[in-house]
């Protein structure tokens, strides 16, 4: 049962929750309706930039100072999807290492898998995993639509035509 599964607070079983979206795994649809049931209880933070901005940084301070304060924090890091193995580059992770031991914190990369706009698809459905699974505050970090040319690639195909 996803629902105590994600109610019992185990990373874990957060973990596969995540995953089990991500993928669209023959549990997506169970963990996504848990989730939902759960949902609306944390407040929920995005953060964009362009590369190399300070997003990491800064969303590393924030959840430092949301622990300081005695909540948990869930951060959902979308990272571009790497050319060779299709999954998060994971560059985020390594700026938030201060909150490696810190079990109050849970920092998930998500691959954009090239969805324009720097979302990855299943962002909102992690967002309410985390929800459920008793995350106080949800972080978003993301570079937007500046990711790795997903704006050159979408504005050649929004370019009108001549004739």
């Amino acid at each position: 049962d996803w629902s105590a599964r994600l109610a019992g607070g185990r990373r874990a079983d957060l973990a596969a929750a995540i995953t089990a979206v991500e993928n669209q795994t023959a549990d997506a649809a169970a963990v996504t309706a848990a989730a939902i049931r759960a949902a609306g209880r944390a407040e929920v933070i995005g953060v964009t930039g362009p590369p190399g901005a300070g997003k990491s940084t800064l969303v590393s301070a924030l959840a430092g100072h949301v622990r300081r304060s005695g909540r948990s924090v869930g951060i959902v890091a979308v990272d571009p999807s790497s050319a060779a193995s299709g999954g998060a580059v994971l560059g985020d992770r390594i700026r938030m290492s201060a909150h490696a031991g810190d079990a109050g914190v849970f920092v998930r990369s998500l691959a954009s898998r090239g969805q324009l706009g720097g979302l990855a698809l299943a962002t909102a459905q992690v967002v309410d995993v985390m929800d459920a699974a008793g995350r106080e505050v949800v972080i978003v970090e993301t570079v937007g639509t500046g990711q790795l040319g997903e704006t050159r690639r979408g504005a050649r195909r929004a370019r009108p035509r001549r004739r």
